[in-house]
């Protein structure tokens, strides 16, 4: 019963009484104003309310209002001091050796050659350059050790009513030919080309017989008989 009391309790107004000043004691059937005209006071009543007891418990925490809009972006802050400097790494593993990116030779010949089988490698006897002896003198072929766009040239010289036949050989492969019809005078013939070589491909000289016999020409003093080749561009660079 008395919880059901409480929250009428809790507005009504508290009463303070005043204690009434000190004025002689009157019957309720005297005269309102007692005879020489005194006054007569009556309490006076003030009301006083203690707030403490009308304050409710605190509530729930509300949902987070959306957020505003971004302000100025502002200054760049200063640079921070230099950190300290770190220890010194592990060393790491040696890398691979570097492969040359560039090859050439040019070779040459002095002896004359006739053609008695049906096929014959043309061998040479002159070097003028031969970057890491990537020619083999003893078996006339340039061995490929840098891959890439090769340029090579071939000079060869007849005369006395020879022909002339010889391939231009990349492996097994004929690539081009050299060809000098037969004559009495002496003649120079040249070719050039390109190849595209991988690594270990080889490119040398071939003689092959026909009808005629076949034969270039070359003297212990001059030489006419050339083959030159280097790399262009390597595929790796």
């Amino acid at each position: 019963m008395f919880e059901a009391l409480l929250p009428t309790l809790l507005f009504l107004p508290w009463v303070t009484p005043v204690p009434p000043t000190s004025t002689p004691c009157h019957r309720c059937c005297d005269p309102l104003e007692p005879p020489g005209g005194d006054v007569v006071h009556t309490p006076e009543i003030r009301t006083h309310i203690d707030m403490t007891i009308l304050k409710g418990d605190t509530g729930d925490r509300g949902d987070r209002g959306t957020p505003g809009k971004q302000g100025p972006e502002g200054h760049p802050g200063h640079a921070g001091s230099e950190g300290p400097k770190g220890a010194t790494g592990e060393s790491g593993p040696p890398g691979s050796p570097c492969r040359p990116q560039y090859a050439a030779f040019s070779v040459g010949r002095r002896k004359a050659l006739h053609s008695e089988e049906h096929y014959q490698t043309l061998l040479f006897d002159v070097t003028f350059v031969n970057l890491h002896d990537d020619f083999d003198m003893f078996s006339g072929r340039f061995r490929c050790s840098v891959s890439g766009v090769y340029l090579f040239n071939v000079n060869l010289h007849t005369w006395n009513f020879k022909e002339t036949y010889v391939h231009v050989m990349q492996d097994e492969t004929e690539r081009a030919i050299i060809y000098a019809q037969p004559s009495e005078r002496s003649i120079m013939q040249s070719q050039s080309l390109m190849l595209m070589l991988g690594h270990g491909d080889q490119v040398w000289l071939r003689l092959f017989k026909r009808e005629r016999e076949n034969a270039i020409y070359s003297d212990d003093t001059d030489v006419y008989v050339t083959f030159n080749g280097h790399l262009i561009k390597p595929d790796k660079e």
